[in-house]
C-alpha cells in the first residue's frame, strides 16, 4: 500500500511538473523537450531546446528566476498536508557544467589559500553555487568557507582551517566568473 502511494507521488510530481513547464514553454514560444524525474530530495526537470540561452540568461538569472516559478506554482498546487519537493531545472546541462566549473574552481582557490596561508573572498553568487563551493571546500583538508553578507551581496570566504597559520592582512577578492 504504501509503495503505491509513493508511485502516485512520484507520477503526480512528474505530470504536475511536466504541465507546468508545457505552460510555460508554451507562453514563451520556445520549442525543445524536457524531461521530469523525481529523486529522493528533489525534482529533477532536464531541458533541452535549441537556443538554451534564452533560458539561462546573463549568469544563470534567467534559469534561476524560471526555477523559482515553477516551484512556486507546484507549491501553490499542492493541497494540505501533501509534501513539497523543490524542482531543480537544468537547461542543456548547463547547470551541471557550472558545479563541475565552480568545483574544480574551489578546489584551486582551496589549493592556493593552503600555500598562501591568505584568506580568499569570493565575488557574491546564488546560493546554489555557494553550495556547491562549500561542499567541495568541505572535503578539503587544511581550508575551510565562511558566507557572509546579505541577499544579493552574500558571499564566501575561503580561509586556513583552525590551527592554520593564518596571514589575516592580506584578503584577495576573487570573481567566481575567473580563477
Amino acid at each position: 500500500m504504501e509503495k503505491e502511494v509513493l508511485m502516485e507521488n512520484k507520477v503526480f510530481y512528474e505530470n504536475k511538473v511536466s504541465e507546468i513547464l508545457e505552460n510555460i514553454l508554451g507562453l514563451l514560444s520556445l520549442e525543445g523537450s524536457f524531461e521530469v524525474e523525481e529523486s529522493a530530495d528533489y525534482i529533477a526537470a532536464s531541458i533541452e531546446i535549441i537556443d538554451a540561452g534564452k533560458l539561462i540568461g546573463r549568469h544563470g538569472e534567467t534559469l534561476s528566476a524560471l526555477q523559482l516559478i515553477v516551484n512556486q506554482i507546484l507549491a501553490k498546487s499542492l493541497k494540505e498536508g501533501e509534501e513539497f519537493k523543490k524542482v531543480v531545472i537544468d537547461v542543456s546541462n548547463w547547470r551541471k557544467s557550472r558545479e563541475e566549473d565552480l568545483a574544480h574552481k574551489a578546489r584551486a582557490w582551496a589549493q592556493k589559500v593552503i600555500e598562501t596561508s591568505e584568506q580568499m573572498e569570493l565575488e557574491p553568487m546564488p546560493a546554489w553555487e555557494r553550495r556547491v563551493i562549500h561542499l567541495t571546500i568541505s572535503g578539503t583538508e587544511g581550508v575551510e568557507s565562511e558566507s557572509l553578507g546579505e541577499g544579493i551581496n552574500r558571499h564566501i570566504i575561503i580561509k586556513p582551517a583552525p590551527g592554520e597559520k593564518v596571514n589575516e592582512k592580506s584578503s584577495k577578492k576573487v570573481t567566481s566568473k575567473g580563477s
